[in-house]
């Protein structure tokens, strides 16, 4: 598969080459550095976006032919997602925010369901506050809540501890992946904190619009410096002492 964009009279290749598979269950991290393609290839493996060729399934169904409307349907029964900028409502209560996608799917007992995994998300005495009264982690943890109210096949995960401090996102990311468990969702997720993505089963990493797969500690050795220069200028992602301490842990 491969994404291409023009401008002006150029063409500027996104995506190339890319051949990857994910299985029911799965959990794979997409690691690299700011342009090197991983959010745009997010896009394309959820239906937001379209390859410029090549084939994209997800549950049998042909993304790379459907239209807008179809695959719009098909994220709505099959897919959940997380923002790094939660992406809340923000005229609407945590409890609104949970039940908007299982309202819109027409699913029963959505407000029962909102409240059990608010509950679940230690967030059972905020159901009523709105994201403006609602800290980063809070909301945060109702974005999870929001994605997994529908019990979808496949969770894609933008950052999803990109914006919170180094002990908020641990939490948020313990909650991530044991509601993952529980719920037997596959996960794909973006992330530029080594850490987190050590706790996925597999991890490949994005590089020039190319995809290169194997585990955390080669990553590190061959990614640390771009991935900590790309850290250091956003200022809003894992501190880059991260990197050092996951090379130190993988050589211990």
């Amino acid at each position: 598969m491969t994404k291409s964009v023009k401008l002006e009279e150029k063409t500027l290749d996104l995506l190339q080459d890319i051949n990857l598979d994910v299985n029911a269950g799965d959990t794979l991290a997409i690691v690299g550095s700011s342009g090197s393609g991983k959010t745009t290839l997010l896009s394309i493996l959820a239906g937001l976006d379209l390859p410029t060729t090549g084939e994209v399934y997800l549950k049998k169904h042909s993304l790379h032919q459907c239209n807008e409307e179809q695959r719009s349907e098909i994220r709505a029964n099959h897919v959940g997602f997380i923002f790094q900028q939660f992406l809340l409502v923000n005229s609407l209560t945590a409890l609104e925010n949970v039940m908007l996608p299982a309202e819109l799917a027409n699913m029963d007992n959505a407000e029962q369901l909102a409240k059990d995994l608010l509950t679940q998300v230690d967030l059972g005495d905020r159901l009523d506050h709105y994201p403006s009264q609602l800290s980063g982690g809070e909301q945060q943890r109702v974005g999870i809540a929001r994605a997994f109210i529908s019990k979808p096949d496949i969770l894609f995960a933008d950052e999803p501890t990109g914006n919170l401090d180094s002990k908020t996102g641990r939490n948020v990311a313990d909650l991530l992946f044991d509601l993952n468990k529980q719920f037997g969702t596959t996960l794909v997720l973006v992330t530029h904190d080594l850490k987190l993505a050590a706790r996925c089963q597999r991890q490949v990493i994005m590089d020039s619009g190319c995809l290169v797969e194997g585990k955390v500690e080669e990553i590190v050795e061959d990614a640390a410096e771009d991935i900590a220069e790309d850290i250091q200028k956003e200022q809003v992602e894992s501190p880059a002492e991260n990197l050092a301490q996951s090379k130190a842990a993988s050589e211990g």
